[in-house]
């Protein structure tokens, strides 16, 4: 299935597009899309109702917010494709690069990302966001990480390069500017991407392809991700990894770098998790 949440901002509502591209309303049947949503048997239930065309239609219009309500944290992994290593002049990893972002980040996948004060160095990452679903806790097999995902969607972990690189100390003051984490449209529930090493994803500007890559040249993969980020701390449901970006951010290009500005126009894609499309603006 796939499971959204619409309506203006702060007042998102659950829902879910069915096989024949209708946007239904889960209000009725759950709360919200959250943790104790994700951590239940209320996905079949949503599924349920689906079947039995019981759900009322949603105009199609209205605005897409971030498929889940915000979650308690937002793991990512750093330098996760050797092509964006080499292009950032870094050494491939032995073991997955660990950071965090704030989860008040994350907005909606078409929501405007507003550029901080100060910088001139805000870059673009597509990525593939995997969205927990049950506790993880030394995990021991990729059979036990799989079963702890509730599904995949599409993020774009935006950074500031200057705060992240030259300011000193943690990555994560250049990964937590507001509206950083644009996630969805969707949640796609994990029965419905049988191979997650097998996804192509791509990044454009102004209609100027930037990335274009697969999951599979992922140096770790994404049940080796959670096995591994489950030994150092308990993951939730609800909980997001962004699992890391291929080549062609703006920070290894050509010089004069193409860091995003006022009016760029992004626009992100991964293969059946669907489209994003954000313009950037300036912090007021």
């Amino acid at each position: 299935m796939k499971l959204l949440r619409v309506g203006a901002a702060g007042q998102e509502r659950p829902a879910v597009l069915d096989t024949r591209d209708r946007l239904l309303d889960l209000s009725d049947l759950v709360a919200e899309i959250d943790g104790a949503f994700l951590s239940g048997d209320a996905i079949d239930g949503v599924r349920a109702a689906v079947e039995r065309g019981e759900l009322p239609a949603v105009d199609r219009a209205v605005r897409v917010g971030a498929p889940i309500a915000r979650p308690g944290k937002i793991v990512c992994v750093g330098l996760n494709y050797s092509d964006h290593a080499a292009e950032t002049g870094a050494e491939l990893p032995a073991e997955p690069i660990l950071f965090m972002k704030a989860p008040s980040t994350m907005v909606g996948p078409n929501d405007q990302v507003l550029i901080p004060r100060g910088s001139v160095k805000t870059d673009w990452e597509v990525e593939l966001a995997v969205v927990i679903g049950r506790t993880a806790r030394y995990l021991a097999s990729d059979a036990e990480a799989f079963a702890c995902v509730a599904g995949y969607a599409i993020s774009n972990d935006l950074s500031e390069r200057e705060f992240q690189l030259e300011r000193g100390g943690q990555w994560d003051k250049g990964k937590s500017c507001e509206t950083f984490n644009p996630l969805g449209p969707w949640l796609v529930t994990a029965d419905e991407v049988p191979d997650p090493q097998q996804l192509g994803l791509r990044l454009s500007v102004n209609g100027t392809r930037r990335q274009d890559g697969n999951t599979k040249n992922m140096i770790f993969g994404v049940a080796e991700i959670i096995r591994y980020v489950s030994q150092f701390m308990v993951l939730e449901p609800g909980d997001v990894i962004n699992t890391g970006t291929p080549a062609g951010v703006a920070l290894g290009l050509p010089e004069p770098k193409p860091y995003l500005r006022a009016g760029d126009v992004v626009e992100v894609e991964i293969d059946g998790l669907g489209t994003q499309r954000q313009t950037a603006v300036d912090a007021s």
